[in-house]
């Protein structure tokens, strides 16, 4: 399953799927550009880059620090089935 994390509002959205059995999560990064989408996909926990496409260093190093100070609740997310299942709601 794919759930949306964040939009912003360049409208790019951070979105992530379930915990695998292995204990990962896949995140997926993209932002609308003309002709197609700027994509990064993260496994977390070990914060693999699995595809950076149309983004530059900086901004694969500031999505990259969003994601890193957000981990802990995208994996507590991902682990129970999405935010509208977290147990703080």
């Amino acid at each position: 399953m794919k759930y949306s994390y964040v939009r912003f509002p360049d409208n790019t959205e951070i979105t992530y799927g379930d915990i695998d059995s292995s204990g990962n999560v896949q995140i997926r990064v993209e932002t609308p550009v003309d002709g197609g989408f700027n994509s990064l996909g993260c496994i977390l926990p070990s914060y693999t880059i699995t595809e950076q496409v149309g983004y530059t260093q900086n901004q694969v190093a500031d999505l990259l620090s969003f994601i890193q100070n957000n981990a802990h609740l995208i994996i507590e997310y991902a682990t129970v089935g999405g935010f509208e299942n977290a147990a703080a709601i």
